[in-house]
């Protein structure tokens, strides 16, 4: 690759001439313009960006820490995440923790793990990036970002509970409660619901908006027909059985592996998913399209937390002192309404 002293001897000019053409200064003639730009192209030059940052004290680059990559929400997160940064002409330096691939889900209660966080921020800030995401693998309070860094941090599907650090999270509870006002206005008074684990915020969340849903519609809650799953598709056949004989007319699978789990139990009594009894999910997961009928679920909008993740990020980047940061930042969920609800009179 060349360089400018080379350019510059090639054209026989001096090195300031070749720099002032090339940050498109004035002072040369269109002619000598020309011949450097053509130089520089013969030559293959490519401007070096380190010395460029470094010069603007700012490596335009973002450090993203994902907690697994191999978790269903993160690749979509850091797209979004990616969209944004290419668009406003920042780079991504990403640094994924595998936690969940070395402890499967019992990380979500320990403290053991911050040591490798602190090592990945401490990691980045000597790569000089500008600002940082943390990406979590679901919603949960996560203390384990410091927050004396004097570096912009950004919390994306999680919250961090600091004023410091922004969150971005999802609208759980708007979803829920417009999927079963969606349920109620198909005819359905008796909803039954098969939750994930009762420590999940998704889970309380969307407890509260079908509780919000139902009061709305003047029907009383009941709690005898709530039961709490594990966000798999065992849960949802274990306890199919139960809400039939207290006669609901729909269920509400909390994901659409639990959904998943109805189906399976409903073909194994002959009763068919869609006609004899109403079924919800939420997360709108592929697999819910080849569910037979096709499930209406609640689509996760996770491309939009990592680009809003970025946005926020750029702008707690940015010098303007009018700016205002706030706490928290939702974005909301869209109903995708299938073919498995049935309507009643």
């Amino acid at each position: 690759m060349a360089t400018i002293k080379e350019i510059a001897k090639a054209c026989n000019v001096s090195v300031a001439t070749v720099s002032n053409i090339l940050n498109e200064k004035g002072g040369a003639s269109s002619q000598t313009r020309e011949l450097v730009l053509n130089m520089a192209k013969e030559l293959n030059y490519t401007p070096n960006s380190v010395a460029i940052n470094l010069k603007l004290k700012s490596t335009r680059s973002i450090g993203v820490i994902v907690e697994d990559m191999t978790i269903f929400s993160i690749p979509d997160i850091i797209d979004g995440i990616t969209h944004s940064c290419e668009i406003h002409d920042y780079q991504i330096l990403l640094v994924n923790l595998r936690l969940f691939k070395k402890y499967n889900d019992a990380y979500y209660n320990r403290t053991d793990y911050y040591g490798a966080v602190l090592e990945a921020v401490n990691g980045l800030r000597s790569k000089q990036v500008d600002g940082i995401i943390y990406v979590s693998a679901h919603e949960r309070l996560v203390r384990c970002l410091p927050e004396n860094l004097r570096l912009p941090l950004v919390m994306a599907y999680g919250y961090s509970k600091s004023k410091q650090i922004p969150s971005v999270i999802l609208d759980d509870e708007k979803g829920a409660y417009e999927l079963i006002n969606y349920v109620i206005n198909q005819g359905h008074d008796k909803i039954g619901v098969i939750t994930g684990k009762p420590d999940s915020f998704h889970m309380q969340a969307r407890l509260i908006g079908y509780q919000k849903a139902l009061l709305e519609n003047q029907i009383i809650y009941d709690r005898n027909l709530v039961y709490e799953g594990e966000w798999d598709r065992a849960s949802g056949y274990k306890f199919t059985d139960v809400l039939l004989d207290k006669g609901v007319t729909a269920i509400f699978g909390m994901n659409d592996l639990t959904a998943g789990g109805v189906y399976d139990r409903l073909v194994e009594k002959k009763l068919k998913p869609g006609e004899d009894i109403s079924i919800v999910g939420f997360d709108n997961r592929e697999l819910s399209s080849y569910y037979k009928p096709k499930l209406t679920t609640v689509n996760l909008p996770l491309y939009d937390v990592g680009y809003r993740a970025s946005e926020v990020i750029l702008k707690m980047l940015d010098k303007d002192e009018n700016k205002v940061i706030d706490p928290i930042y939702q974005v909301p969920c869209e109903v995708v309404i299938r073919n498995s609800v049935k309507k009643i009179n």
